[in-house]
């Protein structure tokens, strides 16, 4: 059992992470003491926050041209796969898992690209992007084919109405 001021500030970590309050995330770390997670900077530049699952931060690429997700473990000071513990692992890949198969009936999608890459941003992330047959880059990868087309607030609303339909209990949109 949890006590005294230990218990507070798990408490403290918890409650901040649940409300997703801006791009830091207090996560406790083994000695009791909260741990912050941070974004990427060019990840929170580029992306529109969405929500969180257990373990990741759904983020929307700022790129109308796909519906292009970015799941982010809230892990601090991981750039790979094999660095987060086995438990990790799999939820990252069930989160991965739940959010294509979401997306693919959603979004009406052809084909979904998965992928974590990391040349540019080094922190660990999974893209998720719908492809379409008549989308803007089709059949080529979308990275630098055509300039990133920002949503609109309107468009935005749109997508998170569209995921709020679709999302399970484990999931928690972030308000914005």
């Amino acid at each position: 059992m949890i006590r005294g001021a230990f218990a507070g500030m798990l408490l403290l970590c918890c409650w901040r992470s649940a409300f997703g309050l801006g791009a830091k995330l207090n996560l406790m770390n083994g000695t009791g003491v909260c741990a912050v997670f941070a974004l990427d900077p060019r990840l929170e530049q580029d992306t529109l926050p969405i929500g969180d699952f257990p373990l990741s931060r759904l983020l929307l690429s700022n790129d109308s041209n796909y519906p292009w997700f970015i799941l982010v473990p809230r892990r601090e000071d991981v750039s790979e796969l094999f660095q987060l513990d086995v438990t990790d692992q799999l939820q990252l890949w069930r989160e991965t898992t739940e959010l294509a198969e979401t997306l693919k009936d959603s979004f009406d999608a052809d084909k979904l690209n998965v992928a974590t890459l990391g040349n540019v941003v080094s922190q660990l992330h999974m893209h998720v992007i719908v492809r379409k047959r008549d989308d803007a880059a089709w059949p080529a990868p979308v990275w630098g084919k055509h300039p990133a087309k920002p949503y609109s607030a309107e468009e935005v609303a749109v997508i998170r109405e569209r995921l709020r339909l679709v999302l399970t209990d484990d999931f928690t949109f972030l308000e914005g």
